[in-house]
């Protein structure tokens, strides 16, 4: 009981210690999160200058490395483009006009034919022999007729002399125009006979290239088959059908009653022109399921290069713009304001203008206003580009190393934010459309 005192006084320093070096600890700890905090900041400021510095970030009194053209004045055609299919423009099921074994075949399966060609051959045996039969039945009768005639000749001179009824000889003349008749029938018999004897012979009734064989020789074929002998298609020249929306009717109608309008037809690129025709014919109706109008056109097709069946991109030329503005079409911008160029003014300062677009594709643009052909318009370099910004034109065969850089935000001419274009010039959307006023 003497040493109670002693152990409370040590057990309360050593609360008192414990509490001392919690605080310490604490301490330290907040100190180092605020160091690290600080040095962290610090880093991330260092990164995104570096990242800056590395995406070509450039001083805002630097000039903007750009790619200018000068707007041309030229006759710019006008096309409205359409999808279509290639069709022969005739096609014809050669068929036997006589039933009969088939005994030879003279055209090999795809063959170019010329009409009049014979492509197979029917026993003629049976024909043949009508044929014969009408010819001597005619003789026959014709032999009659002559002794009936000179029967004639005796009545008349006897009536002429009273020796001999006049009945009689009036009787006769009416026999022997019978008989007239008769061979005339005779001779209508032997023309038949000798056109089913012709139609042994199965003749190409155009030019144009075989199909496959439907019969084989040795068959017995028949007037009355379906599939025929074969099928002739004519590939030159050749016609495509294609459509157009119904609100082209007005331009399309207005532009043929001025004289024959020029059908081009793209290849599988869809670029390349593979043939040019005239349009033929326009439909009297529009197909109310799909709102379009169906037009025919005719082409050469000099190389083959069309078949039947196939679908093809085709565009109708229906006027051409005497003397129109043209630049390129990465000259032209877009934003929430519309349509506008960057033209580059005195001290190679460029200004952003509103143009009005009459048509344009993927590497032209008319511009109805805006430009002059004086001006200078910026093709490429729109990356680090705004309004009044001073430029540097470099060459046509160089590419600004600055459009390498993200893409920036651009001033219109308004004073709004629009999206610029991309290193190359690209069309914002729509600019890769086809041709269209």
């Amino acid at each position: 009981m003497l040493f109670k005192p002693d152990l409370d006084a040590a057990k309360a320093a050593g609360k008192g210690v414990a509490r001392s070096a919690g605080r310490r600890i604490v301490s330290i700890a907040i100190t180092l999160v605020i160091l690290g905090g600080l040095g962290y900041i610090g880093w991330t400021a260092l990164q995104q200058k570096q990242a800056a510095n590395n995406r070509g970030g450039m001083p805002r009194d630097l000039p903007v490395p750009v790619l200018a053209a000068t707007p041309r004045i030229q006759d710019v055609p006008v096309y409205l483009d359409g999808v279509g299919s290639v069709r022969a423009l005739n096609n014809v099921i050669v068929r036997a006009q006589v039933d009969g074994k088939l005994i030879a075949v003279n055209f090999v399966e795809g063959q170019d034919v010329k009409k009049g060609d014979v492509l197979g051959e029917i026993d003629p045996v049976i024909y043949k022999a009508q044929y014969d039969q009408a010819v001597a039945k005619k003789a026959q009768d014709e032999a009659q007729l002559a002794n009936m005639r000179i029967d004639l000749a005796r009545y008349q001179q006897l009536a002429a002399s009273n020796a001999g009824s006049k009945q009689q000889a009036d009787t006769q003349r009416a026999v022997v125009a019978q008989q007239e008749a008769l061979v005339n029938a005779d001779q209508a018999a032997i023309d038949n006979a000798q056109a089913t004897l012709g139609y042994t012979k199965i003749i190409a009734p155009l030019s144009g290239r075989a199909g496959l064989r439907q019969v084989d020789q040795g068959n017995i074929i028949r007037a009355s088959d379906v599939t025929g002998l074969v099928i002739i298609t004519q590939l030159q020249p050749i016609a495509v059908q294609f459509s157009l929306p119904q609100q082209q009717i007005v331009r399309v109608n207005a532009a043929s009653a001025r004289g024959a309008l020029s059908v081009d037809v793209f290849g599988n690129d869809g670029t390349t022109v593979i043939d040019s025709g005239t349009l033929k014919g326009i439909d009297n109706q529009v197909d109310p399921t799909t709102g379009t109008l169906k037009l025919k056109a005719e082409f050469p097709n000099a190389n083959f290069q069309l078949w039947p069946g196939q679908f093809v991109n085709v565009r109708l030329k229906v006027e051409t713009l005497a003397k129109a503005v043209v630049v390129p079409t990465s000259a032209v911008q877009r934003g929430p304001a519309g349509t506008f160029s960057y033209v580059i003014g005195a001290d190679n300062v460029a200004t952003a203008k509103p143009v009005v677009v009459t048509q344009q594709n993927e590497t032209e643009a008319v511009i109805a206003s805006g430009l002059s052909a004086s001006d200078r318009v910026v093709t490429t370099g729109f990356a680090n580009l705004s309004d009044g910004a001073k430029v540097f034109i470099g060459r046509s065969d160089q590419t600004p190393s600055v459009d390498l850089a993200p893409r920036k935000r651009t001033r219109t001419p308004q004073g709004t934010d629009a999206q610029s274009k991309d290193a190359k010039g690209g069309a914002q959307s729509g600019g890769g459309a086809k041709s269209q006023p």
